[in-house]
């Protein structure tokens, strides 16, 4: 009976750590990213800029942005971990070799209800449509569509969801 009870308390232990870190991480999150909607969590360390906008219902499971540019994420956005989004980087084309001091900075656009697995890469530039699923470990350089399905690297769309079922899900309110 007593190894039960040491069970128990190692468990109740761990969960107060859990939470007592989603607490900092999304404290933290929220006093880096220049806005974040309601709901939002941040269940490992998540760094974002001032140019950073969050929408509500989102999870982070550990995610860093950088760069200079804007970084607008929709709402019920769900993200594995140790994901990065770079909004800037060197010019190559510029007054020295390999590159000079002078940044390109792009832009990132995530709409609502995306999920982003493990290990993704997201590049300045990039619009990720509606319901999009990017599968673990791609590296995101181009738009990807709504409802698409995409991996690799560069990624590429390689399948759809079920728009019908999905747009079917949102009306009725069905968000996890």
């Amino acid at each position: 009976m007593s190894k039960i009870k040491d069970i128990r308390k190692h468990n109740r232990k761990k969960n107060l750590y859990e939470k007592v870190r989603r607490y900092i991480c999304t404290k933290y999150l929220r006093l880096k990213a220049g806005s974040v909607g309601e709901n939002v969590v941040a269940n490992l360390y998540t760094k974002a800029t001032k140019t950073t906008y969050i929408g509500e219902n989102s999870s982070f499971n550990g995610m860093r942005i950088s760069g200079k540019g804007s970084v607008r994420i929709g709402k019920y956005l769900h993200s594995g971990m140790d994901c990065r989004i770079i909004t800037d980087v060197h010019n190559y084309e510029g007054e020295m070799i390999p590159y000079d001091d002078t940044d390109i900075v792009k832009d990132v656009i995530i709409d609502d209800f995306v999920w982003i697995g493990t290990n993704v890469l997201i590049l300045g530039g990039v619009h990720i449509g509606e319901g999009a699923i990017v599968q673990a470990g791609a590296v995101v350089v181009n738009d990807i569509p709504p409802y698409a399905i995409a991996g690799g690297n560069p990624a590429k769309v390689f399948k759809y969801r079920d728009k019908e079922h999905f747009l079917k899900l949102k009306a009725e309110g069905k968000f996890f």
